[in-house]
């Protein structure tokens, strides 16, 4: 065990256990908060590109400057307070002139929800249908404002979320990457290693069920692990997600019941191999019953077989809730690697060449199970001398 833990690829398997534990402390927000602009681009990345910029102000109105692209959404919120006979008007002034956002009367409160994508608000300022109104508000960089005339007070915040937004970028939704990202990793571990775990257990039992046992037993289960082996993986793993359901425990269950097979036929090798060894035959002699010789005997022998296969069967459960996730077959508001993939895929992430949507859940599939291969070769190495068990990695 110390011979595992000095390995860097379990120390980063640590590191990345607790990143998923304390995601909340680690993490700017929730998975499902909107942070940003969609396929916003990293903060690190192309500095000349705008990033979010928030301002509030009153009816004295707002004066600032640009030295950047535009941004990529423009949104202003807030109350207006005036006298019902007053003609409230808001007026956005930019280097190129000046335009009327909104022109109210009749009221004493006004609420205000602005939205440069809006086709109405298009219309309001002159703007085609199809074209941008990003662009007509923000023609160049140089000074901005807004000016609100004939208003006894106001509340207002201009929203201005840039192409440049988190560590990580954001998604076609406008989460943030990275969040998404630490949270992943809850559900990617805990799907790999509860069904492999789950599988390892089943094949544990019907191994030495039929390894010690044989005759029938032996045969039939052996045949049942001969047909499971036969049948085509993904497609009835796709058939079982469509029949049971997409939540989180049933993909564990379903990942389970076509795991254990490996498992099953490496401890029945062992248990034939140590059930005829003179030592067992003394415990039969002497009386012992079998429940007693497999649980106090065999079962502690299967044990380094057992780690291993559970090192290793780990990478193949994650690749596999990953490749259901990427079909849409999992759960959609369960927040995992392959469901980020699935999503970038879906929502034009390659057209938009939004890398940072594909990389990082991608990078983190390959690190895990690159990371449980290492601590399952460092397993069977430690099981047999002969593969070189003195390497660290």
């Amino acid at each position: 065990m110390k011979n595992i833990l000095k390995r860097k690829s379990a120390i980063v398997f640590i590191l990345i256990v607790f990143a998923g534990i304390f995601a909340p402390l680690i993490t700017p927000g929730l998975p499902a908060d909107v942070v940003g602009a969609p396929f916003a681009r990293p903060i690190w990345w192309n500095r000349s590109l705008s990033s979010f910029e928030e301002y509030k102000f009153s009816s004295d109105g707002l004066s600032f400057v640009r030295h950047c692209g535009p941004p990529a959404i423009f949104a202003l919120s807030g109350t207006v307070k005036a006298s019902p006979d007053a003609n409230v008007k808001i007026v956005w002034n930019s280097p190129s002139g000046s335009a009327e956002l909104l022109s109210l009367k009749g009221q004493s409160v006004y609420y205000i929800n602005l939205d440069a994508r809006d086709m109405i608000f298009k219309q309001s300022i002159g703007v085609p249908l199809i074209g941008s109104a990003i662009d007509h508000l923000f023609p160049s960089e140089g000074s901005y404002g807004i000016k609100v005339e004939q208003a006894q007070s106001a509340d207002l915040t201009l929203s201005l979320p840039g192409m440049r937004c988190g560590l990580l970028g954001t998604d076609q939704r406008g989460r943030d990457v990275f969040t998404l990202l630490i949270y992943g990793i809850r559900t990617s571990l805990t799907v790999g290693i509860a069904a492999t775990i789950i599988a390892s257990v089943l094949g544990l039992g019907f191994g030495l069920t039929a390894g010690y046992i044989g005759g029938i037993t032996d045969v039939l289960i052996m045949r049942a692990v001969d047909i499971l082996l036969s049948i085509p993986t993904l497609p009835i793993l796709m058939v079982l997600a469509g029949i049971w359901g997409k939540g989180l425990w049933q993909l564990v269950l379903i990942l389970s019941i076509f795991s254990w097979m490996g498992t099953a036929r490496s401890v029945r090798s062992l248990v034939l191999t140590v059930r005829e060894s003179p030592w067992v035959e003394g415990l039969k002699a002497l009386g012992a019953k079998r429940s007693y010789i497999l649980c106090r005997h065999l079962l502690p022998e299967t044990a380094p077989i057992l780690l291993a296969n559970l090192a290793l069967g780990v990478p193949g459960a994650i690749l596999s809730e990953a490749g259901l996730a990427f079909l849409g077959l999992s759960d959609p508001r369960l927040i995992s690697w392959g469901r980020m993939l699935h999503e970038a895929h879906s929502f034009g992430a390659f057209t938009e060449g939004a890398w940072w949507l594909l990389l990082p859940p991608g990078i983190g599939i390959v690190t895990i199970c690159l990371i449980f291969l290492d601590m399952g070769r460092c397993l069977e190495e430690r099981i047999d001398p002969r593969l070189g068990g003195n390497n660290n990695a």
